[in-house]
């Protein structure tokens, strides 16, 4: 344990300019010499530390200035960024990307506190500004105009102010006219995550979190991807950048800072620094859970619902959906428009189990509008996640495969002629006798998977080099929180797993990511009547097979890029078959028994 600082959090107002050899000074808007790049490395307790490379830099180097600023020694440590650990090579790293700074095994603790910098005189002032947006995307031209207005007011005098609703923390940030313009989520202030300041706290920063495909300290990602995504602002979404953010009224708890959270030192207000989601702020009226269905606009459903599905949106409740009224002519009511916000558990690392508010609103049982058919076609699953790679580098390759996924289904699902929500439905999973049943889409996918298994056994017995698996060619992400931060590069599985928190409760670390393959029973009669698909499945459980609740039926990581391909071609044929008997069969909509499952942050 290090020993215990004056200011153990001081470092979240500091950037890691040193007078040493090793520590560059970076002057703010200065010109870079060609090559340099500036990163912000986070802890698992949150503390940012904000650093410049050189092109000749490497990840030792890095470490070694960490060392310097944090006392963790190099060899208990590790550097991450996204799904790769950064052993030394440091080209892949963007400029004003986010860095994770992990301990190992031996020396991580929920508890350990945040570490500052063992001297003042290795640490100057962060000179960057109270507001750094970490991207130079094209879309960001209405966040860059509200921070230069909140930075006008900051300075001023105009103070943020908390939001108390939610479980995690959130601040209003306003103008110099006091409005509220923007809602800032620090990444290390969300439920389960070491600042949290409304008491959900017990993790670090890269584990499982509320929902166990999203980890803590990435839901900020995920409301940036949601924004670059909804291109045309087809589904209203606000305006959401990543950014750097500091000031005083961040929460830092007492087990990080140990400091009893005074905020205060030497009788003046300590600025913390943050990685958060910076969110322009929509004036509403209320929100859908406080309003009648009857009068939202059904391209605006329609529009919101398509994002919904395309991302995977876990937790679309009507407290997500704001409603501002439009006018009222007298004539034809009241009229409303809705702004979806809150996509931080969107775009999990497998197939979930969505909660789509929207999927029994007389809305989604409208067809989609020739316009609404040209959106979807035009949609382009690999264009998206590439854009994403190189706007959110740090974003998982798991939830680009989810993207890509879910995206393919959509475009397949609405080329058919099903409305939105028949293809909600599908996606959805069914309760039946207090068991949770996989979703059309999770028993497709698990086919796929099977049939590509038997070609991979196929192609082993013919290759006499090759060492068979003992399970076949099986596609697993392992979620155990013990190899979270230092084994992320993973095969890619379909397989048996849990399902993720549908509750705020903390996960027990010692239970088996896996469900004996004994456990499973038959599917409902009703989905195997829709699921005629003629694949073998020999040498594997049968996709019309159940798990019990609280189990993940589909679980997606890395695999090489040719059975990536594979799969897909396997599963888009599969789907189009299904499709096409339901279309010929009649098969409409089922009415289907839904737990609640929002997470309301």
């Amino acid at each position: 344990m290090s020993r215990n600082l004056d200011s153990p959090v001081q470092t979240q107002m500091a950037v890691a300019v040193f007078k040493s050899p090793i520590g560059r000074e970076y002057h703010g808007n200065d010109r870079k010499p060609a090559g340099r790049r500036r990163v912000f490395v986070q802890t698992e307790s949150g503390c940012v530390l904000g650093m410049e490379l050189d092109r000749d830099d490497n990840a030792h180097m890095v470490k070694r200035r960490l060392q310097i600023a944090f006392n963790v020694p190099i060899e208990e440590s590790y550097l991450t960024f996204g799904d790769m650990v950064l052993k030394n090579d440091l080209s892949a790293i963007r400029n004003d990307s986010p860095l994770l700074l992990t301990r190992n095994l031996m020396h991580r603790s929920c508890s350990t506190p945040c570490l500052s910098p063992s001297g003042r005189d290795i640490q100057q002032r962060d000179r960057s500004g109270p507001i750094e947006i970490l991207g130079h995307s094209s879309s960001f031209t209405r966040t860059k105009e509200l921070v230069n207005d909140i930075v006008t007011a900051l300075k001023a005098g105009v103070d943020p102010i908390p939001v108390h609703g939610g479980l995690g923390g959130a601040y209003y940030f306003r103008n110099s006219g006091g409005d509220c313009v923007a809602i800032v989520k620090p990444t290390d202030e969300e439920p389960f995550a070491p600042n949290n300041p409304k008491g959900f706290v017990g993790k670090t920063l890269g584990q499982p979190g509320l929902k166990r495909s999203v980890r803590v300290g990435e839901t900020g990602f995920r409301e940036v991807a949601a924004y670059l995504l909804d291109y045309d602002h087809f589904a209203n979404v606000p305006p959401t950048a990543l950014v750097k953010i500091t000031h005083s009224i961040f929460n830092v708890n007492d087990g990080v800072s140990g400091n009893n959270n005074n905020n205060k030192q030497d009788g003046k207000k300590k600025h913390f620094s943050k990685i958060a989601s910076f969110q322009q702020f929509i004036p509403h009226d209320f929100d859908a859970s406080d309003h009648g269905t009857s009068s939202f606009p059904v391209s605006a459903v329609h529009r919101i619902g398509i994002l919904d599905i395309r991302i995977l949106n876990t937790d679309r409740h009507g407290g997500n959906l704001l409603v501002r009224k439009v006018n009222d002519d007298g004539k034809f009511g009241q009229q409303v428009e809705l702004v979806p916000i809150d996509h931080g558990l969107c775009l999990p690392e497998s197939l979930e189990d969505p909660y789509f508010e929207w999927i029994h609103w007389p809305q989604a049982s409208i067809p989609f509008s020739e316009d609404e058919l040209d959106y979807i076609e035009s949609l382009d699953p690999y264009r998206d996640s590439e854009m994403l790679r190189n706007e959110l580098p740090m974003i998982r390759e798991a939830c680009l495969r989810v993207l890509t996924l879910c995206t393919i289904f959509l475009k397949e699902a609405a080329a058919y002629g099903l409305c939105l929500a028949e293809i909600g439905e599908m996606m959805t999973r069914e309760f039946r006798r207090g068991e949770e049943e996989p979703s059309e889409l999770e028993v497709l996918c698990m086919e796929a998977g099977r049939a590509v298994a038997k070609k991979e056994r196929e192609t082993v017995v013919s290759s006499p080099k090759t060492e068979p698996h003992e399970d076949g060619f099986q596609f697993q992400i392992d979620y155990d929180d013990s190899e979270t931060s230092t084994n992320l590069t993973l095969p890619f599985h379909f397989g048996f797993g849990r399902n993720p928190l549908s509750k705020l409760q903390e996960v027990d670390e010692n239970e088996e990511d896996v469900v004996p393959t004994d456990s499973v029973s038959n599917l409902s009669m009703s989905l195997k009547k829709n699921l005629s698909l003629g694949y073998s499945q020999t040498g594997h459980n049968s996709a019309s097979e159940q798990l019990p609740a609280s189990a993940s039926f589909v679980k997606v990581a890395n695999m090489a890029d040719e059975e990536w391909a594979l799969f897909l071609e396997t599963f888009r044929g599969m789907l189009q078959h299904t499709l096409s008997e339901r279309k010929s069969g009649g098969v409409g909509p089922r009415q289907r028994q839904r737990l609640g499952t929002s997470c309301r942050f």
